[in-house]
């Protein structure tokens, strides 16, 4: 173990290594001609901090406030003397995205804490499960339920519905070790690509998702709210679910068909909760409040960000959640760390005017080409290249902003470029078995073989595509955005 460990520490330290040569090399790199020094001492910076999400020497937060420990040390956003640079680099934690995040783990932690998703969830399996196929609907259900509920796809998928689709595979006989095949290995899949299509549906269904919705306002100065972002997702996201658990039992045809004994597990586990609490009635109405007040911004005109708190408030005080189970909640101040840091390095790429030059840039390789395939093009060659990296928050920080500006520099209407970038920036991790956190929690079961969900991951690819491109363009002009 002691040389394991030492292996360990030694493999991170290389990664680091990796990291920091990387930045350094392009800090010491010709600078381009047009370009601010500043802009690509800074753009030095951020890619060494990208390339540490990848190989992860270490978490993303450590990561993040090194990067910034070098924005202040060399006082990249600041005014030459040094006052600025701790100032500046700390800029991003005051950013109201990030907060929005942050309530949102926080709102997470009650549904899961109180055994509300879990109880919303069995309640699904219970009314749907009566064969193996409808508990692929009845998993479909409880995501498209608890995902405007469970800000964190993590949370949702790894934390409550992934622990059920393994009760629900032993209940039918299915274990990793003996009859995968018989229910389980079908169960796990559709279970991990519905997480997908529920995180997509919402602003709030991931945490890196308001880094898409942040990029939209730097690029294009449009709002791309929780209520846009639901509208555009609705129609296609729900026809998305209700052709996945069809898709995936004709790719991973379960032996077992009959889902009696799943749902009679689902009644035990019922039955095990006793009646709905008092915690669970006030959680269920705050979070039914929230959804309204999302919905209806344009009449009170309270802002994301504020609706989340207002129901973190309401929590505490009706004592649903108490302070300590809060500041437990390591997630939601982890990605306070990341995300802040994240977002101060793109806003000073923004303000140095690194990504006016890398504008120019792109409008001059691609601006000949017509609008629609160009957008095409780009949101290909986005989703696909997840299979390069290791989790979707780096894939999102590292990509999105680029493309949208070769987007903006190309006359891609904004309505058109930021939902398809918005939308596939979740629904690309359906490729690898290593894309994010619950797509790794439902690996890690073991019902499914690497072979297997490389394969069954490129056919819903495939699926998405065939639905999110096709019915969003349409709904989208519908709606008038394009």
């Amino acid at each position: 173990m002691k040389e394991q460990s030492t292996g360990s520490r030694t493999g991170s330290l290389f990664r680091l290594l990796i990291c920091i040569g990387l930045a350094l090399g392009l800090w010491m790199a010709p600078r381009p001609e047009g370009l601010d020094p500043s802009a690509w001492h800074l753009a030095a910076i951020f890619a060494g901090v990208i390339a540490g999400f990848l190989l992860q020497p270490m978490p993303m937060g450590p990561v993040v406030l090194l990067g910034l420990l070098v924005v202040s040390v060399t006082d990249v956003l600041g005014d030459g003397e040094g006052s600025l640079g701790m100032k500046a680099a700390l800029s991003g934690y005051g950013e109201e995205v990030v907060w929005l995040v942050v309530g949102a783990f926080l709102l997470a932690g009650a549904v899961q804490n109180t055994g509300l998703g879990q109880r919303l969830a069995l309640l699904m399996v219970k009314r749907f499960g009566r064969s193996t196929l409808g508990l692929g609907y009845a998993q479909v259900s409880a995501e498209l339920l608890l995902g405007p509920l469970v800000p964190s796809n993590t949370a949702r998928g790894g934390g409550i519905l992934a622990p059920i689709a393994a009760s629900l595979s032993r209940a039918l006989d299915s274990h990793p070790e003996r009859g995968a095949t018989r229910a389980g290995r079908y169960l796990i899949l559709v279970g991990a690509h519905a997480n997908l299509i529920t995180a997509a549906m919402f602003l709030t269904g991931m945490a890196a998702n308001p880094l898409v919705s942040r990029a939209a306002q730097d690029v294009y100065g449009i709002e791309f709210g929780w209520g846009e972002w639901a509208l555009g997702a609705i129609v296609p996201g729900l026809v998305g679910l209700a052709l996945l658990p069809l898709v995936i039992f004709k790719l991973e045809r379960p032996e077992v068909i009959d889902g009696r004994p799943a749902q009679a597990e689902a009644q035990k586990q019922l039955d095990r909760m006793g009646p709905w609490t008092h915690r669970e009635l006030v959680c269920s109405a705050v979070f039914v409040t929230m959804l309204v007040l999302w919905s209806t911004k344009p009449l009170h005109g309270m802002g994301t960000t504020l609706v989340a708190w207002l129901g973190v408030g309401t929590l505490l005080l009706s004592r649903v959640q108490d302070w300590d189970e809060m500041v437990h909640n390591h997630r939601a101040w982890d990605t306070l760390i990341w995300l802040g840091g994240i977002l101060t390095l793109a806003n000073g790429l923004r303000d140095t005017g690194f990504v006016k030059w890398f504008a120019g840039r792109a409008e001059g390789v691609a601006g000949e080409l017509p609008m629609l395939p160009t957008v095409l093009v780009l949101v290909l060659v986005y989703y696909y290249s997840m299979y390069g990296f290791s989790m979707l928050t780096a894939h999102i920080s590292a990509m999105v902003g680029a493309f949208l500006t070769i987007c903006a520099a190309t006359e891609v209407p904004a309505l058109l470029a930021v939902p398809l970038f918005a939308y596939f920036s979740n629904l690309c991790a359906c490729v690898t078995n290593y894309s994010s956190g619950p797509v790794i929690i439902y690996f890690g079961l073991g019902y499914v073989p690497t072979r297997t969900w490389f394969r069954v991951g490129f056919w819903v690819s495939l699926l998405h595509l065939a639905v999110w491109i096709p019915v969003g363009l349409v709904w989208w002009k519908m709606l008038r955005w394009w």
